[in-house]
């Protein structure tokens, strides 16, 4: 397989990662062996695995390597008894690969040998440290974000990959242009691009490899999408983010997206009904009717009909007037509550079904807004301290405008 193949051998080999350049921070902590944890952060692809088993292999350290996908509590305690029983007192390098998915125990093991000095640790993760690790492991750590590869990281490694399946088979060839429609379609994961090249000239008879055979591949190539992870929720936020902006193509974009992904369309009219109400508001009340409309039908259809109706929803949305002032004035009106708790109501608001609250005043003083709304529009409504209080202040838009 050309994914083991092209495994780094050298730093220089390592493509397409800015924080990995010879005068980068990355690169002089590595080569001055003065860490205790790193964590590598980045998607599927980027390098973080082929970075730490290059570090592991040019060191003078021990290095081991683990999977949390199959390591256990005692494989991690085991790694850092042999380190600590080195009879040069070395201690070891240890890799944890998939770090997200140690358990909070599981990662709470490690913490005494990081606290001393033990071990040197470099984890690897495609979520965000931030949720994915305990805090007394992160911040024992430095995190070192890496980025999808570009078009052109992918080209490059993808001519690597011919040449070395020429090696072999010297009739491979491709068309230029296959290069870089293979780059697209890998989404700036490495792993994945080399895993097409390979599928691609299994595919073909021997000789040079059309653009037209390799846009046969197309249709097989699913698009990425993480129900849970971080671009999961970037591409939910470009969406309503979109939408807030006013802006159509790009909320179709990031529509289209999201369900060529796979994403349930239940959850997206969910957050296409709270895009309504919170970024929308009363600049167009009507709105959220058309969310909440739009969320039934999902229901009712599924997929694919569903796309239709979020298409629309979403154009509609993304089209509209916007105001927050609804929501805003909500946030400050909670934010009086949680300051005065349980300032008492107005004597002439309360209820007074029963002729004991009536003589304790209850309900003195009310005026019937449909009997005289001027004088009810002067009555005091809020409670005393708050009198001068302003929550809601309509904008300028749309149907808030005439308020």
């Amino acid at each position: 397989m050309l994914t083991h193949c092209l495994r780094p051998s050298t730093y220089e080999d390592l493509v397409g990662q800015a924080i990995w350049s010879p005068t980068s921070q990355l690169r002089r902590i590595v080569e001055s062996q003065r860490f205790v944890s790193l964590i590598f952060w980045g998607p599927p692809g980027s390098g973080k695995t082929s970075l730490a088993r290059l570090i592991g292999t040019t060191t003078q350290r021990p290095f081991v390597e683990l999977s949390a996908v199959s390591a256990g509590v005692k494989d991690i305690r085991a790694a850092v008894e042999a380190s600590q029983a080195h009879p040069t007192g070395m201690r070891s390098l240890v890799f944890l690969d998939e770090f997200h998915r140690l358990s909070r125990s599981q990662q709470d093991v490690l913490l005494p040998a990081l606290e001393k000095g033990d071990i040197q640790m470099i984890g690897a993760t495609t979520e965000n440290p931030s949720f994915a690790l305990n805090h007394a492991v992160l911040s024992r750590s430095l995190v070192f974000r890496f980025e999808k590869l570009s078009i052109e990281a992918l080209s490059h490694l993808l001519r690597r990959g011919v040449a070395q399946l020429q090696v072999s088979t010297p009739t491979v060839d491709l068309e230029e242009a296959i290069y870089e429609k293979i780059a697209r379609w890998s989404d700036g994961d490495g792993r994945k691009a080399l895993q097409l090249l390979d599928t691609l000239v299994a595919a073909c008879p021997p000789g040079r490899i059309t653009l037209a055979q390799a846009e046969s591949l197309e249709e097989r190539v699913v698009l990425p999408f993480d129900r849970k992870g971080d671009f999961h929720y970037d591409l939910i936020s470009a969406l309503i983010k979109s939408i807030r902006g006013s802006q159509p193509d790009a909320s179709l974009y990031y529509l289209a997206r999201i369900l060529e992904g796979g994403e349930d369309p239940t959850f997206v009219a969910r957050r296409l009904v709270i895009a309504a109400a919170e970024d929308i508001g009363m600049a167009s009340p009507q709105a959220l009717n058309v969310a909440v409309s739009g969320a039934s039908a999902c229901a009712m259809l599924g997929m694919p009909e569903a796309r239709i109706i979020l298409a629309e929803v979403t154009v509609f949305l993304a089209t509209c007037p916007k105001s927050n002032r609804s929501y805003i004035g909500y946030e400050k009106a909670a934010q009086d509550v949680r300051k005065w708790k349980d300032l008492p109501v107005p004597p002439q608001l309360r209820n007074a079904p029963t002729d004991f609250l009536k003589a304790q005043g209850h309900g003195t003083g009310y005026v019937y807004a449909h009997d005289d709304p001027v004088a009810a529009s002067r009555m005091t409504y809020l409670p005393a301290q708050l009198q001068e209080s302003r929550y809601y202040e309509a904008s300028a838009n749309g149907y808030e405008g005439k308020l």
